[in-house]
């Protein structure tokens, strides 16, 4: 299986369980790693037969600006399946990244694998 990935998706969101945070938007960062066949569409050169990265982009920030949550893990969770219920992939592996979370570290965060049942 091959993997079609995006590294440090850059979205503001209202996320957090303090009041403060609650107030305001937070840059997070958001790796993917989404399986998948890329043969057929290697083979015509054809966009329509693998995961289309922009797309997968704009559905990851439209969820994750939907609505606030307290915890990454929320996230996490949530994204893992939209992925994969919505596009031709098996497996995911999603990361987000909270930096300035805790000031003597440049992240933190949290990495999950999910596939399909």
């Amino acid at each position: 299986m091959d993997i079609v990935f995006v590294k440090q998706l850059a979205i503001d969101a209202v996320i957090g369980v303090y009041e403060w945070e609650k107030t305001i938007q937070q840059r997070l960062f958001f790796d993917l790693e989404l399986t998948t066949d890329i043969r057929a569409a290697a083979s015509d050169d054809d966009l329509r037969l693998t995961l289309d990265y922009a797309v997968v982009c704009q559905r990851v920030t439209a969820l994750v600006q939907a609505e606030p949550v307290e915890l990454i893990e929320t996230l996490a969770e949530r994204i893992a399946a939209m992925l994969l219920q919505e596009f031709a992939t098996s497996r995911v592996q999603v990361q987000v990244d909270k930096p300035g979370a805790v000031p003597a570290a440049q992240t933190v965060g949290v990495r999950i694998t999910r596939s399909r049942q």
